[in-house]
């Protein structure tokens, strides 16, 4: 019998949040924001970009702020099958067995908690929606989820190991950028006092669409709390807001694409003319470090 080995994940698929204003980020993301709602109830609300995932957003009625769960993709119901017995043997602790879901999206899927009791799945053959216009200036994917970390060497342990994630690149030793396609990143590590989601960033189609992006939200009245530039690590146009619940989105685009045959991660020093390549952003203010930096997350319970 072949034995276990690291999962090989396809893509970042959605990341779920919880949310202190439940109706007010329905209206924020469905509407400026510019992503569809596909389904909610009272408490779960689903919301599409452009591209083929049925969705990549959930947002989950909460009396705090926080990370409800992280999806990657596989390709198949034996790879998701593989990296249930793979992360079970490595010592990780199984919340959802492998198995067909009822929920919006369906497929086949389990559901596993990190070093930090933060919730991961790993998902395969979920409904299959129609692509839209791609160039449009909305959001055509999820591109990737920065979460704040206790312990960013246990975090880099952990994600390279057990699902098999790839280092891209560090900004000196406060973030550490992680792939598991081509895109630079999908995940990122920033260490910090405690656990809590920093942003989570929606790609659109270039720069022109990150451009229309930001017009669209200012006139509707929502201006950025850091932008637009072009970071260091990764050479992707960013612009960030704060959304109803205090909760940091960011719009990006023109992520940088890795060769996995010549790549070799560097080490970014953390000065002005390396954050932000445009130079037109200056230093993120206190106020938007204070919303990236959130709450204590408790995680799974």
């Amino acid at each position: 019998m072949t034995p276990p080995s690291p999962p090989r994940l396809r893509a970042l698929r959605h990341v779920g949040l919880r949310t202190t204003a439940f109706e007010e980020s329905i209206e924020f993301y469905q509407g400026p924001w510019g992503l569809t709602l596909v389904e909610r109830d009272e408490n779960i609300a689903y919301l599409r970009a452009t591209g083929p995932e049925h969705h990549v957003l959930e947002l989950h009625r909460s009396q705090v702020n926080g990370l409800h769960h992280i999806a990657f993709a596989a390709t198949g119901p034996a790879e998701v099958d593989a990296a249930a017995e793979w992360v079970r043997a490595e010592g990780a602790r199984i919340l959802e067995e492998p198995g067909r879901v009822d929920r919006p999206g369906g497929g086949y899927a389990f559901r596993f908690a990190d070093f930090e009791n933060r919730v991961l799945e790993i998902s395969a053959e979920t409904f299959a929606v129609p692509e839209q216009n791609v160039e449009a200036p909305v959001p055509r994917k999820v591109a990737h989820c920065v979460l704040n970390t206790t312990d960013i060497d246990a975090a880099v342990a952990f994600y390279t190991r057990l699902l098999g994630l790839r280092v891209s690149d560090w900004s000196e030793r406060q973030m550490v950028f992680l792939r598991t396609n081509p895109d630079h990143h999908v995940i990122a590590f920033n260490q910090h006092g405690w656990a809590a989601p920093n942003h989570v960033a929606y790609e659109v189609g270039g720069l022109d669409a990150f451009m229309r992006t930001i017009g669209r939200l200012k006139v509707a009245g929502h201006e950025t709390a850091w932008g637009p530039g072009r970071h260091g690590p990764g050479d992707n146009a960013f612009a960030y807001y704060i959304d109803p619940a205090g909760l940091v989105p960011e719009v990006t685009a023109e992520v940088l694409q890795i060769d996995e045959q010549t790549w070799q991660p560097r080490v970014w020093p953390r000065t002005p003319e390396m954050s932000d390549l445009f130079r037109t952003a200056g230093p993120p203010s206190p106020y938007v470090r204070e919303h990236m930096g959130g709450v204590a997350d408790p995680g799974w319970v």
